[in-house]
């Protein structure tokens, strides 16, 4: 049975297919929103985890859920590359600031 904790991983994990999805698709406003809901999510993960962290037992859980978000937000990144490449060809070749 899932703990609550464990839900917010497994929410991130949906919002990240999501995203991966809505960056197919080429629909970057979409992958725009779904990027807040995530961080939202992730918000509320980490006051979730300092009130009650996770069970070690399930650990491995966690650590499937973040192996499948870490290759969606890699399919992500490799989807919007070219975008962001024919966006600094609109900018005149001006230098991004990434925060």
């Amino acid at each position: 049975m899932d703990t609550p904790l464990l839900s917010y991983y497994e929410a991130i994990e949906q919002a990240s297919a999501d995203m991966l999805a809505a960056a197919r698709r080429g629909d970057w406003d979409q992958v725009v929103q779904l990027e807040g809901a995530c961080g939202r999510l992730i918000s509320q993960l980490r006051d979730a985890a300092r009130a009650r962290p996770l069970p070690p037992d399930q650990a491995r859980t966690k650590a499937r859920i973040l192996q499948r978000i870490l290759l969606n937000d890699a399919q992500i990144r490799s989807l919007a590359e070219p975008w962001r490449e024919r966006l600094d060809g609109l900018l005149g070749g001006r230098p991004r600031t990434v925060h």
